[in-house]
């Protein structure tokens, strides 16, 4: 074997043990974020100050998402991935402990403060699937992404089980224990990244990055960015609703609870395969299959409002995000030369999740106003939007492998 062969062979154990290393902490981050899913707007809707706003919590959440992106992609640029990725697990620890807070002294903006450092940590665990593919082949990128998204398959089982059983270990303080055990799950996730070993931001040999600017404005760039937000947008907007309307319409915290594990469940557990799809049809086709699965969730969502609509709902609307969000972030890593990558991430980051914020905030007020049917409705023109720009894009000579 040639000194070479051997690099390349070292090189793909290096980058399939980090994957792995990222899977695991995926799925204490994705515990985290399924906790803080399963239990806000229910608590928000009992210290809200009005009923509109009981899916404020969550919203803090999704702009703590938005706004951890660019000082996450900061920190990595600056100090390395470990560095940006181990900030993002302390916020989280902060996030139990300021939610458990919040609910024993009955504060609704502690409650909210508490979600938004959840959200810096969403951000931060966000970025796992990009870190998986530094320093990798491109053909194994797609699957290194995959990879990691699979440890959320069990975040689908420890996120709901460790609502269900510390929900009601404090009586007269609902969840408070849950976010204590948040907390910690957070601080073994700390112990997780401690070990994973990342290259630095650029090397010897590539080529220099471009303007972000000029990046961003390329159809490529915007096709990707799009998708991604739309699957992710429209999956936040039904998911978040989903706890608190269950609730509207009878169903215990119980179903509701079991919904988001089977919801979350959905969203990782195609990640096993979703890379060799993509490398089979290529991550154009596997984005639009996603984003019509969303749009056939909708379809159940308004076709009743027994559990069993709630939770088949959920199920399509994870596997449909699975599809969507993984293809959309192998077309973003398709865009992109390795000494742009931190910036171009964190800046499609920024804009999946900051459109995300206005969806969930908007959440509310159509589930208080319009009720289940409009937050399901709202799917459809956004949906064919996305495809719409998959359309153009098949139309045009496909882009070379690297920019």
């Amino acid at each position: 074997m040639t000194l070479a062969a051997e690099t390349t062979v070292q090189s793909d154990r290096a980058v399939r043990r980090r994957a792995l290393q990222l899977s695991l902490a995926t799925a204490l981050a994705g515990a985290n974020a399924s906790v803080l899913y399963a239990t806000a707007s229910i608590i928000g809707s009992v210290l809200a100050p009005a009923p509109w706003l009981a899916t404020a919590p969550l919203t803090a959440l999704v702009i703590g998402m938005a706004f951890g992106t660019l000082p996450i992609g900061a920190l990595a640029r600056r100090y390395g991935r470990r560095t940006a990725l181990l900030t993002g697990a302390s916020a989280g620890v902060i996030s139990g402990l300021a939610s458990a807070a919040a609910v024993y002294l009955g504060l609704f903006s502690l409650l909210c403060l508490g979600t938004f450092f959840g959200g810096v940590y969403a951000a931060a665990s966000q970025s796992y699937r990009f870190a998986a593919t530094d320093g990798a082949a491109p053909a194994l990128q797609p699957r290194l992404i995959s990879w990691v998204l699979a440890g959320g398959v069990a975040a689908a089982f420890v996120g709901p089980q460790l609502v269900q059983h510390t929900k009601d270990f404090w009586p007269q303080h609902l969840f408070a224990a849950t976010y204590l055990g948040q907390a910690g799950v957070a601080a073994l996730a700390m112990i997780v990244l401690a070990g994973v070993s990342t290259p630095p931001a650029s090397g010897a040999g590539e080529q220099a990055a471009r303007p972000l600017g000029e990046i961003v404005r390329k159809p490529d760039f915007i096709v990707a960015a799009l998708c991604g937000t739309v699957s992710y947008a429209l999956m936040n907007l039904i998911m978040t609703s989903a706890p608190l309307a269950m609730k509207m319409c009878g169903h215990s915290i119980a179903d509701s609870t079991t919904g988001i594990q089977w919801h979350v469940l959905g969203m990782y557990a195609p990640s096993f395969f979703t890379g060799s799809l993509i490398a089979r049809f290529g991550a154009p086709r596997v984005t639009a299959f996603g984003l019509a699965l969303e749009v056939a969730a909708a379809a159940v969502d308004l076709a009743g409002v027994s559990v069993g609509h709630f939770w088949a709902g959920l199920i399509l609307l994870g596997i449909g995000w699975n599809f969507g969000f993984i293809g959309a972030s192998a077309l973003v890593v398709a865009c992109h030369r390795p000494a742009e990558k931190t910036r171009v991430q964190s800046f499609n980051d920024f804009i999946v999740f900051g459109t995300m914020a206005v969806g969930s905030f908007s959440s509310g007020q159509m589930l208080a106003t319009g009720g289940w049917a409009m937050v399901n409705w709202t799917v459809f023109p956004l949906a064919l939007l996305a495809l719409a720009a998959l359309g153009a894009r098949a139309l045009r000579a496909p882009p070379q492998a690297m920019p």
